[in-house]
Parts: structure tokens; sequence; C-alpha cells
């Protein structure tokens, strides 16, 4: 199977919605609301300083995704590269197409002059996700991921 990879565009949309639907219920059996969803992908087209997606084609269907967010870094001088929404279709699994894509960004990231390193979060039973990350070099961290959600929309 030929992989392409490329930076999605506006009209992706409704696939990067329903795959992010999909992830959502698999990897955290959380149902997420669709306008708000919606509103929250196209976000990333209008405001390209919020990040980018880019997606995974095969035989002309996009089979899987990732979304890059930024968070500024003053003790590097730089901006890590946020990895998120990761979906890959589950029949398209186990044939590179993560790997492809995790590849595409590393690639893109190094020749950032403002890429200081690449950063992911998993769920911590996750754990054929954390495998697939630890084999791709990725390492954890001595950091703990905390958060307070103001909107509350995810069920």
């Amino acid at each position: 199977m030929e992989i392409n990879i490329r930076k999605a565009h506006i009209d992706d949309v409704p696939v990067l919605v329903k795959f992010n639907q999909l992830m959502a219920v698999e990897t955290e059996s959380k149902e997420l609301d669709t306008a708000v969803l919606q509103s929250g992908v196209t976000a990333l087209f209008t405001d390209p300083f919020k990040g980018f997606y880019i997606v995974a084609e095969a035989e002309g269907n996009i089979v899987g995704q990732l979304m890059i967010t930024y968070e500024c870094s003053d003790w590097r001088n730089g901006n890590f590269w946020w990895i998120q929404s990761v979906y890959v279709q589950k029949e398209q699994r186990q044939k590179g197409v993560f790997t492809a894509l995790y590849g595409y960004i590393e690639s893109i990231a190094k020749r950032n002059g403002q890429c200081c390193g690449i950063r992911l979060y998993v769920e911590t039973n996750n754990e054929v996700a954390q495998l697939v990350y630890y084999k791709l070099g990725l390492e954890k961290t001595h950091y703990y991921l905390l958060e307070k959600d103001f909107r509350n929309t995810i069920k």
C-alpha cells in the first residue's frame, strides 16, 4: 500500500471531524459534540497560529490523521510541536500509516528553525499506542499532565 502524507486542507474537515469522534469513542469512551468539534477543527484552518493537521492517504482516501499544536518554550527559545488527535482507520492499522505520519512531522520539525522538539500525550491505559511511540524514539518524560476543564463539553 502506498501512503501519501500531506497537509490537510479545509475540504478535509468532515473527515477530520469523523476521525476525531471515532478516536474519542475508541480510546476514551467519550462522545464529542459535533458542532463544537467542527468549529474546533475548522479553527486550525482559519487561524494557523493554533496549529495544523496532516493526513495520510491511500488509494485516494484519507486513512489517518494527526494534529500539531504549539507550546512556547522560553527555556529553549523555541516551540514544542504537540502531536494530538491521532487516528488511523482500524483496517489500515499495522500498515505503517502512523509511522509515515510521524516521520513526515519529524522531518519538517527538524527543518523548522523554531521547533525545539516533539511532544505528545497518550491515555495511560493505551499500551498499544505507547509501544508504537517508544519504537519511534519518543521517551517518557518526568512531567505529569494536569488540567482544569472550563468547557466540559465532552461526555
